[in-house]
């Protein structure tokens, strides 16, 4: 308990000496949600990727009505879709022994993160796939090389270069839109943030969590342009 009082003492703030300790808990969970939903969205995100570009119609259609609902709408309204209207489907959802998670805030959330994130994430791949010359495809197919070999040696490794960039853009969009969890009752980080200034009318805990989310973000950033330029040291010259 000491150490959750210290940005208090440090700043001579009686607010941050009493709250200080629940939002950087909160910023625990927000940093639980963005992970959650980034890792589950990525799996999600390839596969709607490959839907996407997929020869079969209907498939690809699917896969295109997905991504342009869940990156054209808000990801408030989605967050409301799920929170509140999941109790609209109990019946099945007690059914299927899903109830259980759905009337948690928690799990409603990572759960819409991750619908949101896939269908970026998606759009990502998709363009990064697309953008491999298909010289290099001709080039595999001439050394003999079968469709899923051409696609694990040469496609995915040149894909995964260019998608490298904007996939870190949207783990840092997902950090900071993960904010809206505390509009359904979760105490992530704006939510022990919201909590504290309606106690405290002190607005300097505002600026502590904006303080937190810069320091994540830039973390994020620093972080991968280090990756970044080991995975691709061969092409600096």
């Amino acid at each position: 308990m000491i150490w959750c009082e210290l940005p208090g003492h440090w700043l001579g703030n009686a607010a941050l000496t009493s709250y200080g300790c629940r939002m950087i808990s909160g910023l625990g969970i927000t940093l639980q949600l963005v992970a959650i939903s980034v890792s589950l969205g990525l799996v999600f995100g390839v596969l709607l990727a490959f839907a996407r570009l997929s020869p079969i119609r209907p498939l690809a259609v699917a896969a295109n009505g997905y991504m342009t609902f869940f990156r054209g709408t808000p990801i408030l309204c989605q967050l409301f879709l799920v929170y509140y209207g999941a109790g609209q489907f109990r019946p099945f959802l007690d059914s299927v022994g899903l109830w259980g998670l759905f009337r948690e805030a928690y799990f409603c959330a990572a759960f819409t993160f991750t619908l949101n994130t896939a269908a970026y994430q998606a759009e990502i791949f998709r363009g990064a796939i697309a953008s491999v010359p298909r010289g290099q495809i001709e080039a595999g197919r001439s050394l003999g090389l079968h469709p899923p070999a051409i696609f694990l040696r040469i496609v995915l490794p040149q894909a995964a270069m260019i998608a490298l960039r904007p996939l870190g853009n949207e783990v840092v969009i997902m950090v900071k839109s993960s904010a809206v969890a505390s509009l359904v009752t979760l105490y992530d980080l704006m939510g022990t943030t919201r909590l504290a200034f309606a106690r405290s009318f002190d607005l300097s805990v505002y600026l502590f969590a904006a303080a937190l989310y810069l320091m994540i973000v830039e973390t994020i950033r620093r972080v991968w342009d280090v990756v970044e330029r080991r995975l691709t040291r061969h092409l600096q010259t």
